[in-house]
């Protein structure tokens, strides 16, 4: 029996009658060095997972979210929606002459009225919604329509937009601010809310415009060029408006310099694609009055005044604030089936199941955008 001798230099690459790394008969080794991190040889602490483990935690936990769960569901199914779809598509609806005649570039607006009743209060804030359906914003070339440092006030990029606004980039020789087709199909319906008084008189509903955009969004992500100056009809003299638009983005809100140009929260909200073609965004804050016996929308008779855009169907909702938080809760499968992904059917078994395998050391995110991906198809 011979007795073999164990040297760390061995493993390290070193070799007997080997010279340096610049000498003749140098040897190259591609072995990690004999380290504990690079050797995998780091203390380590790993639970035995045993059923008399397990299982107590499993109730443990159950038992914790099982009133978080109760509460949760018992605060969503208290808040109150109301719906009111003014597409004007039944000829009996009040906006289907709006809907048939009605072009993006008609001269004139068109208004229409649609009462609706509400049978039970309203209380705390109320929150204004605009839905639309139909109206694919997830769309890859539509997403990638935008000049984020023009939103963000670049002044080169206000006068030399991205050219991913094709072909909203440019309008009679003149950069468009802002450029790209998110930004042409704004979304600008005029709504306004009416009170009918038993009397029959007409009490307008004070609608807050403000503090429906992210603060990010708001105060990081969007700014007007120049804002030392105050005067945005100069700022954007040398633009053009968007091709759909009416008006300037400089008119957005003239009555209020904080939320005019880019940083009209209107546009901002609009701005934040969303990733469905079924979707809603915050249109307006009902607030709470002081008085807290009086409701903010008490029942009674109610009128929504609209002026008329060409959009796909459009929905409005109103629903109330809750002190916590809404969860939507929805059971999905996270990985798609085989049958749904065609590019695996000439794939092996064995590779099918290395995918699968990876696909358990996905990261949340990555698993979210798989799910995305998996329902589209």
């Amino acid at each position: 029996m011979m007795a073999s001798s164990y040297n760390a230099k061995d493993e390290d690459g070193h070799h007997p009658g080997s010279v340096g790394s610049g000498g003749p008969g140098a040897v190259k080794s591609k072995k990690p060095d004999n380290t504990a991190f690079k050797q995998q040889r780091l203390p380590a602490w790993q639970p035995i997972l045993t059923a008399g483990t397990v299982l107590p935690a499993f109730f443990m936990i159950g038992l914790i979210f099982i009133p978080i769960g109760i509460g949760l569901l018992v605060t969503s199914n208290n808040i109150k929606e109301f719906e009111i779809d003014y597409t004007g598509v039944d000829m009996f609806s009040p906006c289907f002459n709006c809907s048939q005649s009605y072009s993006w570039n008609s001269t004139s607006a068109c208004t229409c009225s649609v009462p609706f009743t509400l049978d039970q209060p309203f209380e705390s804030n109320v929150f204004m919604y605009y839905g639309l359906s139909n109206f694919y914003q997830n769309h890859r070339r539509y997403v990638k329509s935008r000049d984020d440092s023009q939103l963000n006030g670049d002044k080169s990029s206000l006068l030399n937009p991205s050219k991913e606004c094709e072909p909203y980039r440019t309008s009679d020789k003149k950069s468009i601010a802002p450029c790209g087709a998110i930004a042409n199909s704004l979304f600008n319906d005029t709504l306004e809310l009416f009170y009918i008084h038993p009397n029959g008189s007409r009490i307008a509903i004070h609608l807050v415009k403000t503090g429906i955009a992210w603060w990010t969004d708001k105060h990081v992500k969007f700014r007007n060029p120049g804002e030392n100056n105050n005067n945005l009809s100069i700022v954007f003299q040398d633009t053009s408006k968007p091709v759909n638009w009416r008006k300037p983005v400089y008119e957005l809100d003239p009555s209020d310099p904080d939320n005019n140009g880019f940083i009209n929260e209107d546009f901002i909200v609009w701005m934040r694609t969303a990733a469905l073609p079924t979707f809603r965004k915050l249109y307006r804050i009902i607030q709470k009055k002081k008085d807290n016996m009086t409701p903010t929308l008490p029942p009674g008779n109610y009128s929504l005044e609209v002026i008329y855009s060409i959009l796909e169907k459009r929905i409005t909702k109103m629903k109330t604030q809750i002190k916590m938080l809404r969860f939507t809760v929805f059971l999905r499968s996270v990985y798609c089936q085989i049958h749904k992904l065609p590019e695996l059917s000439m794939l092996k078994k064995e590779n099918i199941l290395i995918l699968f395998f990876q696909l358990q050391n996905l990261t949340f995110i990555s698993k979210f955008y798989l799910l995305f991906f998996c329902n589209y198809l």
